[in-house]
């Protein structure tokens, strides 16, 4: 058989190097999130959460218990698929009989100030009871009760009697009360305590089955007088409905007309009593017994309570003294009803009249002051608009009657939703956002106002409740850049940022009636102490949005080079250092570096001059010269150097301006003559010229004795020949 062929080289699985490149690259992949995690700690982790193990499938379980769970799931699928009824051609779903048995069926305790249900059941009691009270008197006085309606004016008593009962029996004993600023809720406290009290007392009177007696002295109805002391319920059931109401001042409108009503019924039915006990039609006073004798008694009734006059005057001692009770009787009842209508009406319209008043006021300064008529149109303008769409003037002197935590409950349901999706507060503790709702302040513009304005110093960062705003720019900061709706927020760089005292960078007009928060920048602060992960997040969001802020706009996209030239990457910028080191572009920045060169040279230059003449004044002479010779040929092949960079990069000038001289830092040289002038010669200074110029050193002896030789250092023009 043949041999396999031995690989002369190590083979690689295509497979295995595929795999293996994949993790280097998600290795690398995960390094880079960890450094950028490590120098940002609030980023989160890259990794989820781990999967929980595959686990072992469970054994199917016996078939007895599939049909048992099939059979439930049935059981229970029959019910909704029977709640519908058909009705001509349609089909209508109706709630099954046990939801609406568990809805009827009455709890243990009942809270009596929010139960919808009580205060229904109050209502029933409180039909009963005014039938009583108004049927009552009427057919004790009035013939209107005949045995052959008997019957049915027993039917409606037995019905009002078994709702007392009801009451009685099962309401009232389930009733919750306050012991000691708790809320007792046990059935047998409730019970006591309504056993205890007044009220049970005159409910079990009013229940009392008086009409026993009708077996003795027929069916009368004054034996049902005591149905009129349930007056308890009546009115529990006034302050439960006014509490419920929207506008209550309504029903309080209505029932004080009840009640102005229900005396004028009273006195009828007394009058037609005092006309039959003298007997109907005796005298020009009393009813003559012709029409509609409750309408007839009714009328007289409202002319004597209101004290109208012009009625037949009383004859008998009985006919003065009723006419007499009954004018005292009606002048106070009806001025305690006057009055009571008047404080009804007041509190009322206490917030209009309260609007009103505050607009006067505000327009009578405005006038005092000679205000201009544009701005007193505005004034009223806002005033208008904020009693319209708000109901009052300023929300924060209804709601700092409250204790806070009502008025953050409160404060969420109104401004909660519009906050939460501003997308800065995102992510951020709901505990902070709350906090920042009882911080907010509403204020509305009107159309056209400037809610910020450009260069102004931003202190407060704005969030739109209702209305839009419009953000202008532009050359002359007419143009409309962008409208700004509902749950927009702007001014928020000015709030984040940490050195504060940003400017404006666009105007903000109200484009409408504008409603909006403002939250401050002080304000922020102070809460952000109690939060400090969201200070943090927010801090990091004030990053991002100042980097996005101070973008460049994008320009033209960058042409790709073709050819060759695509292999290499694009030609770093120039660092800026080293642009400013240069001054300029081109053969000027050459220039300017072979300047700052030859003026390096020349200080090491007269800082080796220095050191030579201190050499030569501690008598080194020999070395001092060999010194000069070498300095000499440096000077020359440096000057010769600067002629020809000179002459390259100039070649049209004609004539070469010189260089700023170079101050020496060696002394000057001492005088030859002492009896020259005593004026002090210029410092030496070296010129950047051509080669027609020639530098003389030369050692004197000094003429004082004793001080050694003098070193010169001269630079003279050679003579034209």
């Amino acid at each position: 058989s043949p041999q396999k062929p031995t690989p002369s080289r190590f083979q690689t699985n295509e497979y295995a190097d595929a795999q293996l490149q994949e993790i280097v690259r998600k290795m690398r992949e995960r390094a880079t999130v960890y450094k950028e995690k490590l120098k940002d700690p609030l980023l989160s982790s890259p990794e989820g959460s781990p999967t929980t193990s595959p686990s072992k499938k469970k054994p199917p379980p016996p078939p007895k218990e599939e049909k048992k769970e099939e059979k439930k799931e049935d059981t229970e699928a029959k019910p909704e698929e029977d709640h519908y009824c058909n009705m001509l051609c349609c089909k209508f779903k109706k709630p099954p009989l046990k939801k609406c048995l568990e809805y009827m069926k009455l709890p243990d305790s009942i809270d009596s100030y929010t139960d919808r249900r009580y205060v229904a059941w109050l209502m029933i009691v409180t039909v009963a009871y005014n039938w009583n009270c108004w049927f009552i008197p009427l057919r004790f006085v009035f013939p209107y009760q005949t045995p052959s309606n008997t019957i049915y004016w027993l039917t409606i008593d037995i019905i009002c009697d078994f709702c007392y009962l009801c009451d009685l029996l099962i309401f009232q004993p389930r009733v919750q009360f306050l012991k000691g600023g708790d809320i007792i809720s046990d059935r047998v406290e409730m019970k006591k305590f309504y056993h205890s009290s007044t009220k049970f007392q005159l409910d079990v009177i009013s229940i009392l089955p008086f009409e026993v007696l009708y077996f003795f002295f027929g069916f009368n109805p004054v034996f049902r007088a005591n149905r009129m002391l349930k007056h308890n319920t009546f009115f529990e059931f006034n302050d439960r409905l006014e509490a419920i109401l929207d506008k209550a001042y309504i029903y309080r409108v209505i029932r004080t007309t009840g009640y102005l009503l229900f005396i004028l019924h009273i006195n009828a039915c007394v009058y037609y009593w005092a006309s039959d006990y003298e007997g109907l039609g005796s005298t020009r006073w009393v009813y003559d017994g012709k029409g509609n004798m409750y309408l007839r008694c009714y009328y007289w009734a409202v002319r004597t309570l209101i004290t109208i006059g012009g009625l037949p005057e009383p004859h008998t001692l009985f006919e003065i003294v009723f006419q007499l009770l009954n004018f005292f009787l009606g002048v106070f009842v009806f001025s305690s009803l006057i009055g009571q209508m008047r404080d009804v009406i007041g509190a009322a319209t206490a917030g209009q009249n309260y609007y009103r008043s505050s607009m006067d006021n505000t327009v009578s300064y405005m006038n005092t002051y000679s205000i201009p008529k544009v701005v007193q149109n505005r004034v009223r303008t806002w005033y208008e608009y904020t009693w319209d769409s708000q109901g009052m003037l300023d929300e924060s002197e209804l709601l700092e009657q409250m204790p806070t935590k009502m008025q953050l409950a409160i404060a969420i349901d109104v401004n909660f939703a519009i906050v939460n999706k501003v997308d800065l507060f995102k992510g951020c503790d709901t505990q902070m956002i709350y906090d920042m709702l009882l911080r907010l302040k509403s204020i509305v513009y009107l159309p056209g106002d400037f809610v910020c304005k450009k260069g102004e110093i931003g202190r407060e960062m704005y969030i739109i409740k209702q209305g839009e705003v419009q953000v202008l720019g532009g050359p002359d900061g007419t143009k409309v850049l962008v409208t700004l709706r509902a749950g927009a927020v702007f001014g928020e760089i000015s709030l984040l940022a940490a050195g504060g005292g940003n400017r404006r960078t666009a105007n903000v007009v109200a484009h409408g009636f504008a409603n909006l928060f403002i939250l401050d920048k002080k304000t922020l602060n102070e809460i952000l102490v109690h939060y400090p992960d969201s200070e943090k997040l927010l801090m990091k969001k004030a990053k991002v949005l100042l980097k996005e802020k101070g973008k460049p706009a994008p320009g033209p996209p960058v042409q790709q080079p073709r050819g060759l030239t695509g292999l290499f990457g694009q030609k770093q910028e120039t660092p800026k250092l080293f642009k400013a080191m240069l001054g300029g572009k081109g053969k000027e920045g050459l220039a300017k570096l072979l300047q700052l060169k030859r003026e390096q040279d020349i200080q090491v230059m007269l800082q080796k001059i220095e050191q030579i003449i201190v050499g030569a004044e501690e008598g080194n002479r020999k070395d001092t010269g060999m010194a000069w010779v070498k300095i000499v040929d440096e000077n020359i092949a440096l000057l010769q150097s600067e002629t020809q960079a000179e002459a390259e990069n100039k070649p049209e000038q004609k004539e070469k301006k010189p260089v700023e001289p170079v101050p020496s830092s060696a002394p000057p040289a001492q005088k030859e003559d002492p009896n020259a002038d005593t004026k002090p010669k210029p410092p030496a200074v070296m010129h950047r010229r051509t080669s027609n110029e020639s530098l003389i050193i030369s050692m004197s002896p000094s003429p004082k004795a004793g001080e050694g030789e003098i070193l010169k250092v001269e630079v003279k023009e050679k003579k034209n020949k």
